[in-house]
């Protein structure tokens, strides 16, 4: 049986597949509320098979928001569309998850197809936070230095968004630490120059980051399940003081001293524009590295990973445990079902498209 197709379980959850749906942002919201883009945008997914959901970042706070068109979890009226969603979503056996991030000094930015940089608060955007008072890049706006107190404040914004996403029906909460967002902020030293207790050393960057989880994890029921996405490096130049995939193991140990379910391994963000090795499975290394030094980790691996065989050899060579993928699943929402087919798999199609399983024998 191919691997990509076996059942994996955590804690009290099974999952069908290793194959899930990577937070992709669509920009598609007003005011933070779902619609039915969402609906159907995820849901064409989920009716294919796919093993796990997760949405795009969803904000903890309006000024969490990467863009104004981002999704929101900082109104109790949010949960009700989402609801409706994550109800489809389990219908077809899929479990659905979400993702908890905030933007800090990246946002406030327009959506990818109409720019790039800060939108200024006199055409609709708004101050930006972050660890540091240093912008993310020339056309970015300097973010307001956060206060110990407001930094009390987003972790419990988190802690409330959290209580919103379970009523809301989601089984995975993913918390957002990568790709330049504000828990990564706090990470780097790229972005983090604090003196306080919340910069400068290691155990002093990854305290936000863990107050977060002890915060969710004090309000999480038992069958609820806690991930972290976390950038394996900043892909900075050689003597830069930067987040590195050292510090990433040295952060996946305490990660699992914490009992986090699963961690999603992706790479950069802190940084305009890198210079990053892209191609095939390009993040796969960095995942790999935190599994062979925190083997009791589940890890999931995401990057360029487009094809049915490199899914299969990834976990066949126990490099990761899940294989995440986005833009592949937006180019070919039906990928799953070609999938198990080119690895000669057992997979319940839905009964509506199994005429076009090449297996399939009618009755008529």
């Amino acid at each position: 049986m191919a691997i990509l197709f076996s059942p994996f379980t955590i804690r009290n959850k099974t999952f069908k597949n290793r194959l899930v749906m990577s937070p992709m942002c669509q920009y598609s919201a007003v005011d933070g509320f779902a619609n039915n883009w969402h609906l159907v945008h995820l849901g064409s997914r989920a009716v294919t098979g796919i093993g796990t959901i997760i949405t795009e970042a969803v904000a903890v706070s309006p000024e969490g928001r990467i863009s104004a068109d981002d999704l929101g979890i900082y109104k109790e009226d949010h949960v009700e569309k989402l609801k409706e969603i994550t109800t489809f979503i389990k219908e077809q056996g899929v479990v659905p998850g979400i993702q908890l991030g905030h933007a800090g000094r990246k946002g406030s930015s327009y959506p990818e197809w109409k720019g790039a940089g800060t939108i200024p608060e006199k055409e609709g955007g708004w101050k930006t936070v972050g660890p540091s008072a240093i912008p993310f890049a020339p056309n970015y706006a300097a973010p307001q230095e956060l206060s110990i107190s407001d930094i009390q404040r987003i972790v419990n914004d988190f802690i409330l968004g959290a209580k919103r996403s379970i009523a809301a029906g989601f089984d995975i909460l993913e918390l957002h630490a990568a790709h330049g967002y504000l828990i990564h902020q706090f990470l780097s030293p790229l972005s983090n120059q604090r003196t306080d207790e919340y910069g400068g050393s290691f155990e002093n960057r990854i305290r936000f980051l863990l107050e977060i989880i002890d915060g969710v994890k004090a309000i999480l029921p038992e069958n609820i399940l806690l991930y972290v996405r976390l950038s394996g490096t900043d892909w900075a130049e050689e003597g830069i003081k930067a987040w590195t995939i050292e510090e990433s193991i040295e952060l996946a140990k305490k990660l699992s001293e914490k009992e986090i379910d699963l961690l999603d391994v992706s790479s950069g963000g802190s940084i305009a524009q890198p210079k990053i090795p892209v191609g095939a499975s390009y993040q796969l290394p960095l995942a790999t590295a935190i599994k062979n030094a925190v083997p009791n980790l589940v890890i999931g691996a995401v990057g360029m990973i487009n094809s049915a065989e490199q899914a299969e050899t990834i976990l066949l060579q126990n490099n990761a445990d899940f294989i995440f993928m986005a833009r592949e699943l937006l180019r070919n929402p039906y990928w799953i079902l070609d999938a198990a087919h080119k690895l000669h798999a057992k997979f319940d199609w839905p009964n509506q498209y199994r005429r076009a399983n090449p297996n399939f024998k009618s009755h008529k």
